[in-house]
């Protein structure tokens, strides 16, 4: 036995029930009930309309047994090294007291003090040597030629 499914409503169509559609290009819709056939070719789409099939599994009514639900993975988390520091430095940082940081940041602070009074010690060496200019102040402009021999 045969049973056709309603081209609406998706309810089952039993041999010798129900009506068949042919459509000008040749495609055959098949209706349960005259209610079906008239809500068809009024165009209403089944989709909203509360007593069909296609309309109760898209709005999810009627599933008797519960699916479970997928069990989502849980994301582990890794440690590795960035560049300029591996995986030891990093874990031997991050085992650090207070105090010995501390230490460490005071001793990089008068580190980077002395290179900068040495570095100020150099500049002002050089500079010192020419005080006075050597002659009258004088463009760019004026050292290329000015403005074309005009």
């Amino acid at each position: 036995m045969k049973v056709e499914i309603d081209s609406f409503s998706g309810f089952r169509i039993y041999p010798s029930k129900g009506k068949l559609f042919v459509r000008g290009d040749s495609k055959v819709f098949r209706f349960a009930s005259s209610k079906n056939s008239s809500l068809f070719l009024q165009r209403k789409n089944p989709r909203k309309i509360a007593w069909t099939q296609v309309y109760r599994r898209m709005h999810k009514k009627g599933i008797t047994e519960e699916v479970a639900k997928k069990r989502s993975r849980r994301t582990v988390k890794h440690q590795r090294g960035i560049v300029g520091a591996d995986l030891a430095a990093i874990a031997a940082k991050r085992n650090q007291t207070a105090a010995v940081r501390s230490q460490q940041r005071l001793a990089a602070i008068t580190k980077a003090k002395s290179e900068k009074k040495e570095k100020e010690v150099k500049k002002a060496k050089p500079a010192g040597r020419s005080s006075a200019p050597s002659g009258p102040k004088v463009s760019k402009q004026q050292m290329k030629g000015g403005k074309g021999g005009r």
